[in-house]
């Protein structure tokens, strides 16, 4: 039923062997393939599987056994299929990889390169990056024997040993501006919260000059949409929020509200919408400049056995799917998407760096082990912006060698330091790697698509290439997060508010025991979005509550330095560059409503109805 074919002639013996299988797909009980057919050799048939390939018949002749050698076939294309080494005709995800990069790449190249702020000449590109690692290596090789948290010696367990800094102490004044604001203004509602965020942000607006030639009034239909959002984003479905009573909506009337105007689109516009009115909202006097990093991190959602799209996941231990979450440290979240279990979070996290949709200007990523890779760190270097993992496994982290020949080059470091970068592989691609940069900021194809190339089981060059770019970027961010107690609690902090916010959405969506019952992708989104609007409307109306205890002078004067959310200069002086000269960071601390890992006070606890 499919046609494959591969754009590199190494691979044409799999397409041969699936040829072969199809001709004789309808020869029955067929146990050998006949002898004299001719059989295309691929690596799937040699190895471990050839004793079972090859074997012989009842009069001792060597024979092809056709089972088994369908089996291998299917493996290698499977092999091939996920790194697009074949591909199919007539696909989308699946397509030519050709296809995926931009087709006026070579007549645009000076300006495609500008956007990525590359130079046109490779050895300038690799200079920098050579500079880089070596001032990196050689700053952490002078701060090592001043450092009493790293210990780098020769050991079977990994070279590199980091002791945990202890934990901050936890703000006192906090919970007393947090007791505060729940004296003002007591528990609000969840659907109160999110018809205060409407009706201050005018996020409806889109819809409703869509509706315009409708016969339904416009203040109906944002009734009518908040409470088809409300019944998304708490799982407590339409028929629930319909029975509740009390607003003068039946079932009927906010379906077809939900199915005529509440898309993809339209809620993905309004959590953009909420999350720019808090931006915008904020006070620089209560929250400092703003951040330009963001936090990502998956949370499991289960969902019902009978759902056929249901997948275990063995980290998680059950079944369900992935919902991945970009959230900047003042707990606003700015990008969230669905994965399958068995997909990367590498390209996720690219995907939300660059198409959050937002104002906000990203520069910087934080993510948990799983959100890094040596991929991760070159297509992150070659967008523009900073992967900033928590890696688990640092221990076994090697540092990689700026240049041949100085096997005497940072003593202090020799027992985590291994082979140098292959700048000629770099040299040889560079024009390519910026096509697939290129490639993914356009969005001429999926990020996911777009990075499937680039696996262990590629042969690309190209793949090759990126490779040695992320080695070197991760070697230079591994040397400065190793002598950075700051940046190490930096990337920790942030995590935690991720952390704090896949804790709030266990409080609100809560219905059907926080289970998705759908097996429709489409339905699954419509959830996960509407979640995400409540969150934001959450996070919006707690800003302002905030904000409007802080302006008074007794309560803006009650918060210490290290309470208080503005950015401490003290703290901005001290933080390493690990941007390169033309961009930054900014530390905004985090969230005082997500302080020491606690959900927020107003709208959060208590939200079990309606």
């Amino acid at each position: 039923m499919l046609e494959f074919r591969s754009n590199n002639t190494a691979h044409r013996p799999v397409i041969d062997a699936l040829t072969l299988i199809t001709r004789y797909a309808k020869a029955g009980n067929l146990t050998y393939y006949p002898i004299g057919e001719t059989m295309p050799t691929h690596r799937g048939t040699s190895g471990d599987w050839s004793d079972l390939v090859y074997r012989a018949d009842t009069r001792g002749r060597q024979r092809v056994a056709r089972m088994v050698y369908e089996v291998v076939t299917f493996q290698a294309l499977r092999e091939q299929l996920r790194c697009k080494e074949i591909w199919v005709v007539g696909a989308d995800s699946w397509r030519n990889p050709d296809e995926d990069l931009p087709a006026d790449f070579e007549q645009r190249r000076g300006q495609n390169y500008g956007e990525l702020r590359k130079p046109l000449d490779p050895a300038m590109f690799i200079h920098d990056l050579r500079s880089e690692m070596t001032a990196a290596l050689g700053e952490l090789n002078t701060a090592v024997p001043g450092l009493e948290w790293l210990d780098i010696t020769d050991r079977a367990s990994g070279a590199i040993t980091l002791s945990k800094f202890e934990a901050a102490p936890e703000p006192r004044n906090l919970r007393r501006i947090k007791a505060e604001v729940q004296r003002r203004w007591g528990t609000v509602a969840l659907i109160d919260i999110l018809k205060e965020a409407v009706l201050r942000t005018g996020c409806l607006a889109d819809v409703s000059a869509v509706a315009g030639s409708g016969t339904l009034p416009v203040d109906v239909l944002a009734e009518r949409l908040m409470l088809a959002i409300y019944a998304y984003g708490t799982n407590t479905g339409i028929r629930a929020v319909a029975a509740g009573g009390g607003h003068g909506h039946t079932e009927d009337e906010i379906r077809y509200v939900r199915r005529r105007y509440l898309t993809r689109d339209t809620a993905q516009a309004v959590a953009i919408g909420i999350a720019n009115a808090t931006f915008t909202a904020r006070q620089q006097s209560v929250w400092g400049e703003g951040s330009t990093a963001v936090a990502s991190d998956s949370t499991h959602f289960r969902s019902y056995d009978q759902n056929i799209f249901t997948e275990w996941h063995s980290r998680y231990g059950g079944r369900g799917i992935l919902i991945y979450w970009h959230v900047e440290r003042g707990s606003m979240v700015v990008h969230s998407q669905t994965l399958r279990a068995s997909a990367s979070e590498v390209h996720a996290m690219v995907e939300g760096a660059i198409r959050h949709g937002t104002t906000m200007k990203v520069e910087g990523n934080y993510v948990d082990s799983h959100g890094q890779s040596e991929i991760g760190f070159g297509i992150t270097r070659l967008l523009g912006f900073d992967l900033l993992p928590r890696i688990k496994q640092i221990n076994k982290v090697r540092l990689y060698r700026p240049a041949a020949g100085q096997p005497d080059a940072c003593p202090n470091l020799a027992p985590a330091l291994t082979r140098p970068i292959r700048w000629d592989l770099v040299e040889q691609n560079y024009d390519q790697m910026i096509k697939y940069a290129t490639a993914i900021r356009q969005g001429t194809a999926s990020t996911e698509a777009i990075l499937r190339r680039f696996t262990r089981s590629a042969s690309h060059p190209t793949y090759q290439a990126m490779l040695e770019v992320g080695r070197a970027q991760r070697t230079i961010f591994v040397a400065r997060y190793l002598r950075s107690r700051e940046l190490q609690r930096e990337i920790t902090e942030g995590l935690n508010v991720v952390e704090a916010f896949n804790g709030a959405n266990s409080v609100i969506y809560y219905g059907k025991g926080g289970e998705i019952a759908s097996n429709r992708q489409d339905e699954q989104e419509m959830t996960v979005l509407c979640l995400r609007i409540l969150q934001a409307a959450l996070v919006y109306v707690n800003t302002l509550m905030l904000q409007d205890v802080l302006a008074e002078d007794d309560w803006a004067e009650l918060l210490t330095p290290e309470e208080s959310p503005r950015a401490d200069p003290a703290v901005l002086a001290a933080r390493p560059a690990l941007r390169r000269s033309q961009t930054r960071h900014d530390r905004t601390p985090q969230h005082p409503n997500c302080a020491a890992g606690q959900r927020p006070v107003s709208g959060s606890s208590a939200k079990r109805r309606p």
